[in-house]
């Protein structure tokens, strides 16, 4: 069911005419799986979307940011429809066999029952994805860059990380002081010791989930903001060099070519976009920040905003932006393009998922029951159709 063609030497997402819809799983109706997933991707088929991207689907942290979550390998069992499902220990010991590089750490940081949980999360998900494959819709998932402080990955594998410097971004469009996030540095020197063993592994568990996954903050591959771990803010940081290709083709070479999209927002220096296209990566194009579609590359992802933008109305002003600006995205030359459901819906600054930068009152937004209706999908299937993005 994949639509990427894959060329040897190259991990290229070779994208037809397509576009999908951005809606992450805490946003359902119930704010889990089950129900109300099968009936977003069946609204989905009926608008002609062959693409459903998520958030990242591992636990979040203590303010619900999937960002920076206690495991890079687990799904979060907050997600689960049938948190209680029975499970058999023979089920629980298949899980481990099949995940053995991670599975282990993930129990002894969870505590009982944790691998009970992946089970089930492994049974609904695959179910989910399943049915969304027979509709015709494909999944794209979300690698963070960073696992956050103190989490399974960061306790069992403290020799893979860096100590007295912490990730963040430099000053901004989102910030003036830079986002300090806190998060771990990778020792770059150790991973390449290794193997990229840890990131061999965390791709092949991101494609046993998804058909193809976007890359957060790619540019930190090339060139990465570290910020002294005392520093109250992102400001004193200074640029360190990340891996570059030597991590891609590592993982390439044991799992073959991988379809990945680039995040190359913010800080993009001439290296990233090498990297970028040396490796035949699509970035990507937001329309809040370049609405000019005529400089869009046709080997890309185009999009009306993010989760860390405001919504287009309430980045408008004006309650009737948000088609005239989907239209704008459906008719660029990138070959998919990716709408927020907020943006179909035509809803304000209330419906944002996140602010970069403010600790609290993110990752909530939620729809309501029936607030997709037939209507929506027909005018979205009608839009993408006069693009050439419906099959």
């Amino acid at each position: 069911m994949r639509s990427f063609v894959s060329f040897p030497g190259e991990l290229n997402l070779n994208l037809t005419r397509s576009s999908g819809v951005l809606l992450h799983p805490t946003s359902l109706p119930g704010g889990r799986l089950g129900e109300e997933a099968y009936r977003f991707v069946d609204w989905l088929a009926e608008a002609g979307q062959a693409w459903w991207q998520v958030l990242p689907i591992g636990p979040p942290d203590a303010v619900g940011s999937p960002y920076a979550s206690p495991s890079a390998f687990a799904g979060w069992r907050g997600l689960l429809a049938e948190p209680k499902a029975p499970v058999a220990v023979d089920e629980v010991e298949a899980f481990v066999a099949a995940h053995p590089p991670w599975s282990g750490d993930w129990a002894a940081f969870a505590g009982r029952g944790a691998l009970a949980d992946q089970v089930r999360f492994q049974r609904e998900w695959l179910a989910l994805r399943s049915h969304a494959a027979a509709r015709g819709v494909r999944l794209i998932g979300d690698v963070p860059l960073y696992v956050a402080p103190g989490g399974a990955d960061h306790r069992a594998h403290p020799e893979l990380f860096q100590t007295g410097f912490v990730a963040g971004v430099p000053p901004d469009y989102f910030s003036r002081t830079g986002q300090r996030w806190g998060n771990p540095l990778y020792d770059w020197a150790a991973m390449r010791a290794t193997g990229y063993r840890w990131w061999i592994e965390r791709f092949r568990r991101t494609f046993e989930l998804v058909d193809a996954a976007r890359v957060d903050h790619f540019r930190g591959f090339v060139a990465y903001w570290a910020v002294p771990e005392r520093s109250r803010t992102a400001r004193p940081g200074a640029w360190r060099r990340g891996p570059g290709r030597d991590l891609f083709d590592a993982v390439s070479a044991a799992l073959g070519p991988l379809p990945l999209i680039a995040e190359d927002l913010g800080v993009i220096t001439p290296a990233v976009e090498r990297l970028r296209d040396e490796l035949g990566l699509p970035g990507m194009h937001v329309l809040h920040f370049e609405p000019r579609v005529d400089r869009h590359r046709e080997h890309a992802v185009v999009y009306t905003g993010t989760h860390d933008s405001d919504t287009t109305v309430g980045w408008a002003g004006d309650r009737e932006a948000h088609w005239p600006l989907i239209e704008l995205a459906l008719s660029s030359p990138a070959r998919l393009a990716i709408v927020p459901v907020q943006d179909v819906l035509g809803l304000g600054s209330e419906a944002r998922m996140n602010v970069p930068g403010r600790g609290g009152g993110n990752w909530r937004w939620r729809l309501r029951r029936g607030q997709l209706t037939t209507e929506h999908a027909a005018r979205l299937r009608e839009v993408s159709g006069r693009h050439g993005r419906v099959a």
